[in-house]
């Protein structure tokens, strides 16, 4: 069979057996096609296929524009990119059209006279599926004209017409996103006479521009993206527009600590030698996830605001640096993550989150450090018992080899920058903290891991002291850092 591409008059595309078909029956025809198929729809979009994704299918058949609802990072920009995968690779368009007029169904003047002039001999040109994006962030400064049109005077001016010509009119976003699928961006940012705007396009698949009498049957898939209009202060979508979007989609952060590390491993930017030369344990990449959970729950931090996936891909990435800057400073090819490394990731949480009036208070670095405290705390329970919570009666304290060790005096200093074999060196002079470790069942390769774990995590529960000393964490017992030390830092117990 003739390939269509090498298609370059409207005969041949007559002869061909073209038939024309809108967007959203394309859409909804090569969906159905990967379905009967098996084949992944939405390839990377993760913890959203029993939830979102199944939303996203059923309006796609319905042939519906969409609306994501949903709070920042919850991938809904993603997501709507993603549907040009479901269009054809190639359509044929008019030559030179700039409203992508089918050559079988025309819908501007200037298409519809030049297949009369030319007949079957008009040239036609084939448009690829990445072309049929458009895309544009809603502010309140978008006009009417930006995405409908308005009479243009320089074009007037060129071809001598009266602006009472059709042919004057400069066309905006959404007549020039015929065929193509066409997202907004932050829906409530634009203001409601500019939404106003979208209702004949939206009901009527048509539009007109400055009063001009012409039809522009538009053949648009509209996608809009929003935050929930409880939190977007800046304005709202207002009711007859949302009643004319016919599905409306909400979506979510990861349920699951699993689905946030597929997420994140994805989305983060790490070379090659970064990869190979640091070895990031499972215990730290769960660690990065459960802060951005501890987040999401956190008094400090503002619910309706939400906290983005960006959060913890940013901090990913900065773990991988934090350990990759300590190795090269020592001299090492290669070396393990550790929870001292969190330090470098602050920055990483503290413009991620939004606070309520009780986190300005306490300051980002202070929340941040919080949070980090929580996540530690939380993992901490996955793989030792509860401090709190030793069974009475039990024989054997499991921390008190470590808590008669502290109680006699001795301090730990973890210095940010130490070195793999000063930091296994400090760990190791903690009695009962390896063997402790070990009970845990865990990778053998990982036990220093599991060893300073222990030790944030008693801090945690208040069994240990822990502050942060210009570079380093101390821990020392309790009634030993009640007897002073002057270079202690004001950040002790912001973790608890």
């Amino acid at each position: 069979m003739k390939n269509m591409t090498s298609i370059r008059t409207l005969g041949e595309l007559k002869n061909s057996g073209y038939r024309p078909q809108s967007v959203k029956d394309e859409l909804r025809n090569n969906l159905l096609q990967k379905i009967q198929q098996k084949a992944v729809v939405f390839p990377g979009i993760y913890g959203f296929d029993d939830t979102v994704l199944p939303d996203v299918e059923r309006a796609i058949l319905s042939r519906h524009n969409i609306l994501l609802l949903g709070l920042r990072g919850q991938a809904k920009t993603r997501l709507a990119r993603m549907l040009v995968h479901l269009l054809d690779e190639y359509i044929p368009i008019v030559a030179g059209s700039e409203l992508n007029d089918d050559p079988l169904a025309p819908i501007s003047r200037w298409a519809k006279d030049l297949i009369a002039e030319h007949g079957d001999n008009t040239p036609i040109e084939w448009l690829h599926r990445d072309e049929r994006y458009i895309e544009k962030l809603a502010t309140p400064d978008v006009s009417i004209a930006d995405l409908v049109g308005d009479v243009d005077p320089i074009k007037a001016a060129n071809l001598r017409l009266p602006y009472s010509d059709e042919r004057v009119i400069h066309f905006g976003l959404i007549p020039r996103a015929h065929r193509c699928l066409f997202v907004i961006n932050e829906l409530p940012d634009l203001q409601a006479r500019i939404q106003v705007s979208l209702f004949n396009v939206l009901q009527e698949g048509d539009m007109q521009i400055r009063g001009f009498k012409l039809r522009l049957p538009l053949d648009v898939e509209f996608v809009f993206t929003a935050n929930p209009e409880d939190y977007t202060n800046r304005g709202s979508i207002i009711t007859p527009l949302k009643d004319r979007i016919e599905s409306q989609i909400t979506t979510h952060y990861p349920t699951e600590i699993a689905i946030g590390r597929k997420i994140t491993e994805q989305e983060a930017r790490l070379s090659a030698e970064q990869r190979e030369r640091i070895h990031v344990p499972e215990l730290l990449k769960d660690l990065v996830e459960q802060v951005a959970f501890a987040a999401r729950d956190s008094e400090f931090v503002d619910k309706k605001s939400g906290v983005s996936a960006r959060l913890t891909i940013a901090a990913f990435e900065n773990l991988h640096s934090a350990a990759e800057r300590r190795m090269l400073r020592n001299g090492e090819k290669q070396t393990t993550a550790r929870i001292t490394d969190f330090w470098g990731v602050i920055p990483a949480i503290t413009g991620k989150v939004e606070m309520v009036y009780e986190g300005e208070q306490e300051g980002p670095h202070a929340v941040a450090l919080h949070l980090i405290g929580q996540a530690v705390k939380k993992v901490f329970l996955q793989y030792f018992p509860n401090p709190n919570k030793l069974k009475k009666g039990q024989e054997r304290d499991p921390y008190g080899v470590i808590k008669s060790w502290f109680a006699g005096g001795n301090i730990v200093d973890l210095l940010t920058d130490l070195s793999d074999k000063e930091y296994k060196k400090e760990l190791d002079k903690v009695a009962g903290l390896k063997q402790l470790a070990e009970a845990a069942k865990i990778p053998a390769k990982e036990v220093y891991t599991f060893m300073e774990l222990a030790l944030h995590g008693l801090a945690e529960f208040d069994v240990l002291s822990k502050s942060f000393v210009q570079t380093k964490w101390v821990f020392k017992d309790h009634l030993a850092g009640a007897m002073g030390d002057e270079e202690e830092d004001d950040l002790r117990g912001l973790f608890n």
